[in-house]
This record gives C-alpha cells, structure tokens and sequence, in this order.
C-alpha cells in the first residue's frame, strides 16, 4: 500500500518533501548522519532537505532561555522576555481571570512578542483574543497535520470512525503529494 521512500542520504530532497514522515524518523536521520537533531517538525525537514539538496549541514542559531527569575506576579508586572509558560503564570491568569483560564496558542503567541508590556495589558489580551474566538472551526497550526487531516475527515464523515479515520489517515501519509484529507482517501477503507 505504501510507495514511500525510506528515508535516506539516497533521496533527492523534492522527492524526500513529497511524503510525509514522523519526527522520530526525522530525528532519527539527523543523528545517523551528524545533523542537528533539535527543532520543531519544520525545522527539521528543512535541515534535512537543504542536506539532501547540498551534502552540507547548515548551522543552527543556538536557542538561549533563560529560567525566568520572578517571583512573584502582579498586574503592574513587567512581561519578561523570552516568555516560558509556567505554573506560576498559569496561577496568575487563573486567579485574575477565573479557573477557566488556559494558554491558547494565540495567547501564547501575544506573550511571546510583547514582552515589556504589562500583565495587565496581558490580561485585557487574553479576553480580546478571547472575545474576537470564532465559534466552530478552530485553527489547528501547520504541524499538527494528524489533528487537521482527523477533524477534516470527520466533517465530511458523520458517525465514522476514529479507526476509518486512522486508516484513511496512514494511506494518505503513505503516497506522493499533500497530507490533507480528500474524499478520495476513502479508497482506503475499501482495502
């Protein structure tokens, strides 16, 4: 069923960017080859690809984060830079929000890039973001392709199942081509 290349220095890196492979594959080749194995999903294809394209291995920026020193937190509090979301935050927003406060990705995003803003500011974020949420449909981020191919599927499938889906979704991943889901991936049911 499946016409997938392993992934391999054989590859070329248009073919290798056709299929879809795991992080744990892509981790995996950095090591067995001596690239650097950290980053995100698309951090690591393009690292690969670019080897693949070049037989060079492309550096990357070293992350510095540093554990963030406060202590406590108030409104007037100032928002650090290089934001890590912590149970001391989450404590914050809880108690001057409500106990249905959570780090949406959209906050998250917010306090990463407005750091030396206040908390307060923060706060009147949140509940815009909040506010301006459409009800339905929510964004899912681009490297979460199995949560977007699993929602697509069920939309356009009332009452199937989350293995129809799970079936559907590895025959998609195992051909050339986009990882969104089509109608026509329910050919994989019939196998």
């Amino acid at each position: 069923m499946s016409d997938r290349p392993e992934l391999s220095i054989k590859l070329k890196s248009n073919e290798f960017l056709e299929y879809y492979y795991l992080k744990e594959e892509l981790v995996s080749f950095c090591r067995e080859n001596g690239l650097p194995a950290s980053g995100g999903k698309a951090e690591l294809t393009e690292r690969i690809a670019y080897y693949l394209d070049t037989g060079k291995i492309k550096a990357v920026k070293p992350v510095r984060t540093q554990k963030p020193k406060i202590q406590a937190i108030t409104r007037d509090s100032i928002i650090e830079s290089g934001f890590v979301c912590s149970e001391l935050h989450r404590a914050f927003f809880k108690r001057e929000i409500g106990d249905s406060f959570s780090f949406n990705v959209a906050f998250q995003k917010w306090l990463k890039s407005n750091s030396g803003k206040t908390y307060a500011d923060a706060i009147a974020a949140y509940k815009e973001i909040k506010s301006t949420k459409k009800p339905g449909k929510k964004d899912i981020d681009k490297q979460f392709e199995y949560n977007t191919y699993v929602r697509d599927f069920f939309c356009d499938n009332k009452g199937a199942s989350l293995v129809d889906a799970i079936k559907c979704w590895k025959y998609k991943k195992s051909i050339k081509g986009s990882n969104k889901y089509e109608r026509s991936d329910l050919t994989a049911l019939d196998q």
